[in-house]
């Protein structure tokens, strides 16, 4: 706990920064209901950092100190960045006991880039910390999607499962294969708790997807490396290909991730004729560095 604290500046910033949030961009579903100020309401900020409505309402009038834990929740509802968190921390009378948030870049090595390179029918897709999409082949973006139009700091592969209908509707069985996704989230979770990025997409999906927030409730775990997926393609149809996963074995948490199909099988020729379609030069530029 810090020597200070300024109930009123905590409560005027919580009202400013909930007034400058789109409810859409938040999750939020539309209402018919007229709103009467600008931004999020009190109640919905509670609710998306699951405190009680009349909580919130004496954090904002100044009635009640905030815990580090209703920070932490009320910082991931707000969407502050590391600035107004700090602040938010100070004018709450709170140590900022955060791990620091500078962290490494996640820079694609130059070996999996290669091996990218050298697989023009297979689709493959470097996966780095937090299951972010780092890399990608032409391959891929002839399965999946066209990547490189993805902002950055979505271009997630969990994130894609679950709120991207184009890739939903790509899965056949997609209740397993994102409940597997969940579980493989959850298992790597455990190696950095501390992880803001981590913390701020659990809590995006948490918001935004029933499923998520139940099968991420249920805590499974899963750290399969290899398995079976079936794709129903708008182009070729129906695919069933055999999905392996390698870790790069240097400590970096980057995976190459390779889809491929048994030879001689129809899923095998549609897969050669889709990725003969789009046949470019792979390892896409658009795979820029990203924060860890």
């Amino acid at each position: 706990m810090t020597s200070h604290s300024d109930p009123r500046a905590l409560g005027a910033f919580l009202r400013a920064r909930r007034a400058q949030l789109d409810p859409r961009e938040c999750g939020l579903p539309e209402t018919d209901s007229v709103r009467r100020v600008a931004g999020l309401r009190r109640e919905e900020v509670a609710r998306l950092a699951a405190i009680s409505v009349d909580y919130y309402t004496r954090l904002e009038q100044g009635r009640v100190r905030a815990s580090a834990p209703v920070l932490t929740a009320l910082a991931r509802a707000l969407r502050l960045d590391e600035d107004q968190q700090r602040y938010l921390y100070r004018v709450a009378g709170r140590a900022d006991t955060r791990p620091s948030r500078r962290r490494p870049v996640q820079r694609v090595r130059p070996a999996m880039r290669r091996l990218l390179d050298q697989l023009p029918h297979v689709p493959a897709l470097v996966l780095g910390k937090r299951l972010d999409i780092l890399a990608w082949n032409a391959a891929a973006t002839a399965l999946y999607t066209d990547f490189a139009a993805v902002p950055g700091a979505r271009r997630n592969y969990l994130r894609l499962m679950f709120l991207d209908p184009q890739i939903r509707d790509l899965h056949r069985e997609w209740a397993h294969d994102a409940r597997d996704a969940v579980a493989a989230l959850r298992m790597e979770a455990a190696a950095d708790t501390d992880d803001p990025d981590l913390a701020r997409l659990v809590g995006d999906l948490t918001i935004q997807d029933t499923d998520f927030r139940t099968w991420w409730a249920q805590q499974h775990v899963n750290s399969a490396t290899h398995g079976t997926k079936n794709y129903r393609h708008p182009l070729v149809g129906d695919l069933t290909l055999d999905c392996d996963t390698w870790s790069g074995g240097d400590g970096s948490g980057q995976r190459l991730m390779v889809l491929t199909a048994e030879p001689g099988s129809p899923s095998h020729d549609a897969l050669r004729i889709l990725t003969s379609w789009t046949a470019k030069p792979a390892a896409p530029e658009a795979a820029r560095d990203r924060s860890v």
